[in-house]
């Protein structure tokens, strides 16, 4: 993985209520695996108590770094972590 795209990821991460709603949406992730269920970004709205207009904006910025992928389900948008990509940046900040 280059290094441009790693500082990527972690210039979107280094804001507190970005790398927020992303540990919220992993965690629903880790927990979808069990319960069958997805992560509605309505739900962490609510969570974190966040706007439409402000989340709509983290949620760019973690999707333009490639860390989340978002679908349209109707009315709703879900988010889930892009798996491949934290663990190219996972095993990139690991050191010997």
């Amino acid at each position: 993985m280059d290094t441009k795209k790693i500082t990527k990821m972690m210039k979107a991460l280094s804001n507190p209520n970005r790398f927020e709603i992303f540990m919220e949406i992993y965690k629903s992730n880790q927990q979808a695996n069990f319960e069958d269920e997805e992560c509605f970004v309505y739900d962490v709205m609510q969570r974190l108590n966040i706007g439409a207009p402000t989340i709509s904006h983290h949620l760019k910025e973690l999707s333009n770094a490639d860390l989340i992928i978002t679908e349209r389900r109707g009315k709703h948008i879900v988010a889930r972590v892009n798996e491949e990509t934290v663990s190219h940046l996972r095993d990139a900040l690991i050191l010997d």
